[in-house]
């Protein structure tokens, strides 16, 4: 499905080349992993051993779990959110940055969420999120994220995250959507399937008859067939 010029962005290619063998979640050490001077991780012969065991739980992670980490954010009620472990594994999910002071783009993001929260039922919160990010963390205490997720009626499976500026910004990094401005913030959802490896971007301000398509193609699909 395509929209007009330049309205869009439905980018239908696979999020930033991290789904693939050989991908950046292949190429991109583990956080915390030993590295050598050329960036690769070191094998567990040359560490000292205490480390091995370290190696070893990082060689069992997955290509996605060792590239988007396991960085700690805050949700709206103050619960610890892990970003992979937590949030993102084996799940569905839909993803936007937001800021609560934010009066133009942001309300209308988070409105498109609350309509696609309804698109999904009861499927929300089981294997299907929607994670909405404060890319202002030092205003956005997990106390306002709780009344500005209240004023579009969220449901559990619908997380408002926040946490220390460092974790938050480490996040948004790993997902693309880092800016130093918050008023430069990206007006794009990414829809993601961790599953099969299947992400997809699409305009956060398109209308819903645009927006479920997109999200379902994601959440529906299948994998490979082999």
């Amino acid at each position: 499905m395509k929209l007009p010029r330049p309205r869009l962005a439905i980018l239908s290619c696979l999020f930033a080349g991290l789904l693939s063998a050989g991908s950046l979640f292949a190429q991109a050490p583990a956080s915390g992993s030993p590295a050598g001077p050329s960036g690769q991780v070191g094998h567990a012969g040359h560490l000292p051993a205490g480390s091995r065991a370290q190696v070893s739980t990082q060689d069992q992670m997955s290509p996605a779990h060792k590239y988007f980490g396991d960085v700690k954010l805050i949700d709206q009620d103050g619960r610890e959110r892990r970003l992979y472990s937590d949030l993102l594994q084996g799940k569905s999910v839909v993803i936007n940055v937001v800021f609560t002071t934010c009066v133009s783009a942001c309300p209308a993001m988070t409105g498109a969420f609350a309509k696609i929260q309804d698109h999904l039922g009861d499927r929300l919160g089981k294997d299907v999120s929607l994670i909405s990010i404060s890319i202002d963390p030092v205003t956005d205490t997990p106390a306002k994220l709780k009344e500005y997720a209240g004023r579009f009626k969220a449901r559990p499976g619908w997380y408002f995250l926040t946490g220390s500026k460092a974790n938050v910004d480490e996040a948004l990094k790993k997902l693309g959507q880092y800016v130093e401005d918050k008023e430069n913030h990206l007006n794009l959802f990414l829809i993601g399937n961790e599953r099969t490896g299947l992400w997809k971007k699409a305009f956060g301000l398109a209308s819903p008859d645009q927006l479920f398509p997109i999200v379902d193609s994601v959440i529906d699909d299948a994998g490979s067939k082999g």
